[in-house]
């Protein structure tokens, strides 16, 4: 063992020794401490689901037995403060230096930028890492040094730029293991009883852990990715990667995922195998939305919580907790739909195609609040993922500017025989229905009474009839937008007079969470710390302005037209800094901060982009390579143009939106200081 002046790597959702770079780089600086602190408290209202913390349970294990046979071992924390925690564990140890690697929620965003200013004054030297995306989500910008707004622009500019994300790295051979006599383990708890016996139904179908992981890649990569192109909508039969759960957790990097499927595309390319190669571009395409996810969710922090796009404020949504039971629980009479919830409820997980199915009925059809769905998705997969969720569920809403079409109403009885031509998915979910013939498996309600009777199923009894019928679904979705663009209407009005809005805004009057899925609703409370000067090297983070000035701005307009730019919001990396000097909180120094804080922290104005579909997958890069130092800088993405609107396939992810060109008005962001934070 080592003694003082060892160095902590602070494991988050990075759960694997292979391709770490905060690992690596404290393995290189001498005697490591790897530490976990298990914090759901500060996650707010997206406090971790039952499957999702029986994985975490299981990957920690992993973890430790990995770290155990390199030569040291996972301290564990429970803390409801991972500052104070780690603060606890460097005094413990006599630690030096922290190591961690980016997150990209909002959470997690400010978080880190506080751990690092904190820390950085107590004399502890912190360096942080991209471990979980190809690139970085500012060095990804338009040609004008803006952040892209629409997927496919920002998918091409990562797919070309000039230097490929770093291959992945070994894992280290032996870690040097720091004292930790003074540190012990928490016990963690991440089930009680009544949920133990669930969770041993989980053990059956997912192997969580790092080394597993690579297990779930080599298979997909050697197996099903070769007619992925042609069987990846298809819910009745394992086609996709079913990584994931797998990426959420940090247990495989997608940077390795990327180069083992481009090697796959070479070695296709060469052979001439045009499926191959179709199939690799649309699994890369899913390795994309992956990270856009994260794009989006730097470039606009509130995403999970605010439709991005401003006239969808004024959506009349409908609060029905009944309609919300009845979609949870697989009683809505739409087999497909019903047959999704089931799983998900059963098993954990959902195939991508059946997650757009369910959510663009709850949306749809039912019109319920788009974030009670996503919060149900939170709560029950195992590879809930706030980014992606947000992304998707955003997507599905309507709320991207080249997301799905809010208008349009996908008819589960079509898409079920696409998806699920056999009804097997059906049969599979629902026993009820497991004797009806094919014909009408997806839509039982039009089947003859003798057919129902031989099948032994009773409409409005063993099976419910549709809750609501499509035909009535799209009047009133009709109804709803019209009611919308009056609202919009009546605000931008009220506005123009000089009015304070109030006009039916559903962001400024938040629908409450049913009792159901009851959540805290307060934020942490705003906080504005000075900003603190100093080095600042190639892999460290840059955050979001989140400080009190981003929820005060009475004489900012509501909305922000995208077609006037401002440029000169954006914050820049300061490249004359004295990196070398030593900033001390004195009088001098304090009017050096306001300073910066007026130059290098602007408003934080929000642009658009676009969703996430299920397939996830994407990953990090580290670098040794040392840029100009100085402020960490305060992300303020300005508004850009959504002309570069981009097709998709039949699954809806990317359709051109003919909806957005006939409501040109709706090309407006959210300008979220105007909005409460209880929303």
């Amino acid at each position: 063992m080592s003694g003082g002046g060892c160095s902590i790597v602070w494991f988050r959702r990075d759960l694997r020794v292979e391709d770490n770079p905060a690992l690596a780089a404290g393995v290189r600086a001498g005697a490591v401490i790897a530490v976990f602190i298990y914090a759901p408290e500060e996650e707010g209202h997206y406090y971790p689901g039952r499957v999702s913390r029986w994985w975490l349970k299981q990957s920690l294990a992993h973890l430790d037995s990995s770290l155990k046979s390199l030569g040291t071992s996972l301290i564990t924390k429970r803390s409801t403060d991972s500052i104070s925690s780690l603060l606890e564990v460097v005094k413990s140890t006599g630690a030096t230096q922290l190591f961690f690697n980016h997150l990209y929620d909002p959470i997690s965003l400010v978080r880190d930028h506080r751990t690092k200013e904190i820390l950085t004054a107590q004399g502890i030297s912190v360096r942080s890492f991209n471990a979980d995306l190809l690139y970085e989500p500012w060095e990804v910008n338009d040609d004008e040094g803006r952040p892209f707004t629409t997927f496919s622009a920002f998918w091409e500019k990562c797919l070309s730029m000039p230097y490929d994300p770093e291959a992945p790295l070994l894992p280290p051979k032996r870690i040097i293991s720091g004292d930790a006599s003074r540190c012990p383990s928490d016990n963690l708890v991440f089930e009680d009883e009544s949920e133990k016996g669930s969770n041993a139904l989980l053990a059956r179908a997912w192997s969580p852990g790092w080394s597993n992981a690579d297990k779930a890649l080599t298979t997909f990569v050697n197996g099903p990715l070769l007619e992925y192109s042609q069987n990846r909508r298809k819910a009745d039969s394992a086609t996709t990667s079913f990584l994931s759960p797998h990426l959420h957790f940090g247990e495989v990097s997608v940077r390795k995922v990327f180069h083992f499927v481009r090697i796959k595309q070479v070695l296709w390319a060469n052979e001439g195998n045009k499926a191959g190669e179709e199939s690799v571009n649309l699994f890369l395409k899913s390795i994309g939305l992956r990270e856009y996810s994260r794009y989006m969710s730097f470039n606009h922090p509130y995403s999970h919580e605010r439709p991005l796009l401003g006239h969808l404020r004024y959506f009349p949504w409908v609060v029905d907790e009944g309609y919300f039971k009845a979609w949870r629980q697989g009683r809505t009479g739409y087999p497909l739909v019903d047959a999704g919830m089931r799983e998900l409820w059963a098993t954990g997980w959902l195939h991508d195609r059946i997650r757009v199915v369910v959510s663009s009925f709850f949306v749809k059809v039912l019109q319920l609040p788009w974030r009670w769905g996503m919060k149900y998705f939170w709560d029950t997969l195992l590879d809930a993922d706030l980014e992606s969720d947000a992304l998707g569920w955003q997507y599905i809403s309507g709320t991207l500017p080249d997301g799905r079409e809010l208008d349009r109403i996908d008819n589960p009885q079509f898409v079920g025989y696409k998806c699920d031509p056999h009804g097997e998915y059906v049969r599979r979910w629902l026993p009820e229905l497991a004797r009806l013939p094919t014909e009408w498996i997806h839509h039982p309600w039009n089947a003859p009474e003798s057919v129902l009777e031989a099948a032994g199923i009773e409409l409005g009894s063993n099976y419910p009839l549709p809750i609501v019928e499509i035909d009535s679904a799209k009047v009133r979705l009709e109804q709803a937008l019209s009611q919308m663009w009056q609202n919009d209407a009546a605000a931008r009005a009220a506005i123009e007079n000089g009015m304070e809005e109030g006009h039916g805004d559903s962001a400024d009057s938040p629908i409450a969470f049913p009792q159901a899925m009851h959540m805290e609703m307060d934020h942490e409370p705003v906080r504005n710390n000075p900003v603190i000067v100093t080095v600042r090297r190639y892999e460290d983070q840059m955050v979001p302005s989140m400080t009190s000035s981003l929820f005060r701005a009475e004489d900012e307009e509501n909305s922000v037209d995208i077609r006037n730019s401002v440029v000169e919001s954006r914050a820049e990396v300061p490249t004359d800094i004295n990196v070398a000097e030593v900033h001390r909180r004195d009088t001098r120094d304090q009017a050096v901060m306001q300073t910066a804080r007026t130059n290098a922290t602007p408003h934080f104005n929000f642009a658009v982009g676009r969703r996430n579909s299920e397939d996830s997958t994407a990953e990090s890069s580290s670098s040794t390579r040392e840029r100009d130092g100085g402020v960490v800088p305060t992300w303020s993405p300005s508004s850009s143009n959504y002309s570069d609107q981009y097709v998709g396939d039949d699954n809806g992810i990317g359709t051109s939106s003919s909806y957005l060109q006939r409501h040109p008005q709706s090309h407006q962001l959210m300008n979220w200081q105007r909005l409460s934070q209880t929303g």
